[in-house]
């Protein structure tokens, strides 16, 4: 892959990359927060927030190449279901290699990453709800310079357009429930 592609991968993936990126540094900053040394709450915020980083470009991946839909949340929660639990299973290994010297896995493996996947529903809600306030304000300024992010933006404006429309419809047929209840009771 060239360097230019590789740049402009970046660009398109940068919203994914980067809420991943901040969710790692938050728990790193938790660990700060609760008393940990600040070796060990860096050696968190960097061995959680690159992976879920990768993972989080890689969900953008599949939005702009159109295998997961818009806003909705089912899919986004069937991708962390499976990224999150192996993105904290590699920050488990890996904190533990860099504090200790020693590679090991939790205790109780499939414990932990079955409490992973639950943790994972309410990771994938703030990812997507992040993600979804970032990403088509990002396109929108890539778009004058790259089609796939022009592409990408319209159809986040469609989508934006077309909920927007139901919202309305919904509301307009509540009110005239509400105003032919008022009638009815009124005489």
């Amino acid at each position: 892959m060239s360097e230019m592609r590789l740049y402009r991968l970046l660009l398109l993936t940068l919203p994914g990359l980067a809420v991943g990126f901040v969710a790692g540094v938050f728990a790193g900053g938790l660990a700060a927060f609760v008393g940990q040394p600040t070796g060990w709450a860096l050696v968190s915020a960097i061995s959680l927030g690159v992976p879920l980083a990768l993972a989080g470009g890689g969900y953008t991946l599949l939005l702009i190449n159109e295998r997961v839909r818009l806003g909705g949340f089912a899919p986004a929660a069937l991708y962390w279901l499976v990224a999150f639990p192996l993105c904290r299973l590699l920050h488990e290994v890996l904190t533990k290699l860099l504090i200790t010297g020693e590679v090991g896995v939790p205790p109780d493996l499939l414990g932990f990453l079955a409490y992973q996947g639950i943790v994972s529903a309410g990771f994938a809600i703030g990812f997507l709800w992040l993600h979804e306030r970032l990403a088509p304000r990002w396109w929108q300024r890539l778009a004058q310079r790259d089609e796939v992010a022009e592409r990408v933006y319209l159809r986040y404006a469609e989508h934006a357009r077309a909920v927007f429309e139901a919202k309305e419809r919904r509301k307009a047929v509540a009110d005239r429930y509400r105003a032919t209840r008022k009638a009815t009771h009124t005489r």
